[in-house]
């Protein structure tokens, strides 16, 4: 049975002082670690990836009778327009919102439509859909299906690893219209810079001309 819904800046001035700082070059371990913050300030997690034509999610709705609970619970696909197309609410665009912000969208959708009173949505991504593309000069270029705890690194080995004529030091990671380069040399000296991949970014292996 359905529910409807309950009804002077202030400025300080003060004498400058010149004050000599001694400088210090970054390591190459901070470099690469601030270049990494400066191109991918970005989502922080697989969580926060934008949904994206295609993908098919699982949604699963609370707070509503358990009849309402296996009709709207299930699996969805975000259309060709990128819409998911959801039981008494028809169509909630899912394209470039990320998980939270699908859900506050699909709760709104119920209770601006009088729907349900107060229902709860919880959207997941089965990462098995999800993959991150390498290409270039690696022994198999191919689609390396997406794990939260997939790196640069670890897609490459997926790949088959790199040829002999790779350029491991000029590796471009692709993500949102952003390129970076990445030294792979310096990731295997320090692991710790080994960048966390997330669903559609795009690895490309240059061919070293020397």
């Amino acid at each position: 049975m359905l529910r409807p819904r309950a009804h002077s800046e202030r400025r300080a001035s003060a004498a400058s002082t010149n004050i000599d700082m001694p400088r210090r070059k970054l390591s190459t371990g901070v470099a690469f670690a601030l270049i990494c913050l400066v191109f991918f300030s970005g989502p922080a997690s697989a969580a926060d990836a934008s949904f994206r034509v295609g993908d098919t999610i699982e949604l699963r709705i609370g707070g509503v009778p358990a009849e309402e609970t296996q009709l709207v619970t299930g699996s969805y696909t975000v259309d060709g327009e990128g819409f998911i197309n959801l039981p008494h609410v028809g169509k909630v665009r899912a394209a470039g919102l990320g998980q939270a912000a699908l859900q506050r969208a699909v709760e709104a959708a119920y209770r601006s439509g009088q729907i349900y009173t107060n229902p709860t949505i919880t959207v997941t991504v089965p990462t098995t859909l999800r993959f991150v593309n390498v290409s270039g000069d690696v022994r198999q270029p191919r689609r390396v299906e997406y794990t939260t705890d997939l790196t640069v690194l670890g897609a490459i080995s997926a790949a088959g690893g790199f040829t002999d004529y790779a350029d491991q030091r000029k590796v471009r990671l692709m993500r949102g219209g952003q390129v970076q380069i990445i030294d792979i040399k310096a990731v295997r000296s320090n692991p710790s810079l080994d960048i966390i991949l997330l669903p559609g970014d795009q690895i490309e292996v240059p061919q070293s001309f020397w």
